[in-house]
């Protein structure tokens, strides 16, 4: 193991340790919030060269907050999907069998004051993401380690640190984390966020790929192996306004692989208009993504942007309806090409249509 991956499992440990777990007076069921959300989904995949795959899926989620005291909070959730660090959709298939569940947050979140606070744990993404663009990371990936976020006023910033694979006979895989950004107002009616990032992954080459050792468009050695490097500036923005009333929200992101020479760029760019959040409310989003073979790590950006990983581009159109308060209907539809780089490049169209039902 590494000095670097030693530090950083002693420093988390030291945290943990130092965090004054227990409860103040009063019910301990006045410190308790549960929430959840259950999806239904049916989904069409057409890939060229390929029959079209039409399935049914779902997703559930269960967990609650509670606040050990008036500063510290630990949180823990469970949802369906199995090891899957992108996905906690199930399909509905393999005979009827009993589907898997597992531990997707567990985290203590430890405000230190009002503009600091620290995560410690299976947590929440705390790092940006521009219109909630899924270029860099799937919005269903909840990463380990340890977070620091910071605000004040114009100004914020994070600094993580994550333990991606740890190896018994070969140095850890770690994932550095850093951002700083400014939200300022724009005129009387718009809100501008702006910022520029950093993040790296430690001990690539010569490994397998993370997870489940699927290469997802990054290049790979005769064995398999991660060929290359992931060290990546990243810039993004977002403005925030309305028009007519309604909401409107324009952004972009933008990232290069310094370890490459070729196929090192990834990019997203769009726009959602309205927000889906009260009673007969809807919100229509569209975005454009190229993300190149080795831009960045395959496996945790978006698992259905080109059937998951890099070597992709394409657009991405969504709607939502919010039937009530807590039921909502939603559609996403991807027009994709992908494997320009690591084959030969063929379309691949996705549709979704869910209805959610959420409680809290």
């Amino acid at each position: 193991m590494t000095t670097d991956s030693s530090a950083f499992t002693v420093f988390s440990s030291l945290l943990f340790l130092s965090v004054p777990l227990y409860a103040e007076e009063g019910s301990w069921t006045d410190r308790v919030n549960f929430n959840g959300d259950f999806r239904l989904r049916y989904e069409a995949i057409d890939e060229e060269g390929f029959e079209q795959r039409d399935r049914m899926r779902f997703r559930a989620r269960f967990g609650f907050k509670v606040d050990i005291r008036d500063d510290i909070e630990v949180v823990m959730q469970l949802a369906t999907g199995g090891g899957d660090p992108v996905s906690t959709n199930q399909t509905f298939d393999d005979g009827f069998s009993t589907k898997d569940i597992g531990l997707d947050l567990a985290y203590v979140d430890w405000r230190i004051s009002d503009s600091l606070s620290i995560n410690v744990g299976k947590m929440k993404n705390p790092l940006f993401r521009a219109g909630r663009v899924p270029l860099v990371w799937d919005s269903d990936l909840h990463p380990e380690g340890i977070a620091a976020r910071f605000s004040s006023g114009v100004l914020f910033g994070t600094v993580a640190g994550f333990s991606v694979e740890e190896r018994r006979s070969a140095d850890d895989s770690l994932l550095f984390a850093t951002q700083v950004g400014l939200k300022f107002s724009v005129g009387e009616a718009a809100k501008l966020t702006a910022g520029i990032g950093y993040f790296g992954y430690s001990n690539t080459i010569g490994n397998e790929p993370f997870y489940d050792g699927g290469a997802k468009g990054n290049t790979v050695d005769n064995n398999g192996d991660y060929g290359f490097e992931y060290k990546n500036i990243e810039l993004f923005a977002q403005l925030d306004t309305a028009v007519g009333g309604w909401p409107l929200q324009i952004f972009g992101h933008y990232t290069r692989n310094s370890e490459v020479g070729r196929e090192d760029t990834a990019y997203a760019f769009g726009a959602t208009m309205g927000a889906a959040r009260q009673p007969r409310e809807m919100e229509f989003a569209w975005m454009y993504q190229d993300i190149e073979a080795d831009a960045l790590i395959a496996t945790f950006n978006d698992s259905d942007f080109g059937g998951g990983g890099t070597d992709a581009r394409g657009h991405i159109l969504k709607a939502r309806y919010a039937y009530s308060d807590n039921i909502f209907f939603a559609g996403t539809l991807f027009v994709n090409m992908i494997e320009g780089f690591q084959s030969i490049e063929h379309d691949y169209n996705r549709i979704q249509l869910d209805v959610e039902f959420n409680f809290d």
